[in-house]
């Protein structure tokens, strides 16, 4: 199970912004990602992508690019062309 909490630091313990649905008295590994806080007016939007660098989860795959279809669809993307070539 992974969640995407957003916390503020008091100097010396994490309160998250909003209610956790946690079990008390377990433990649970945290990884802390400072967020970029964009300076935007009202008058001005967001840079459209710091609004998806703050929504992006590091899956530690190095290779997601490249093999998006291994990982989102179990096969890799040259047997999908096999198999896609066969069928004509």
């Amino acid at each position: 199970m992974t969640k995407t909490l957003h916390a503020v630091f008091d100097g010396k313990v994490l309160r998250p912004e909003e209610s956790v649905d946690l079990e008390v008295g377990k433990r649970y590994i945290l990884t802390v990602e400072r967020t970029i806080e964009a300076k935007a007016t009202s008058e001005e939007q967001p840079y459209p992508l710091t609004q998806i660098l703050e929504i992006a989860t590091d899956m530690g795959v190095d290779d997601l690019s490249i093999r998006h279809d291994w990982y989102a669809h179990g096969r890799r993307g040259d047997e999908a062309t096999r198999e896609s070539d066969s069928e004509t």
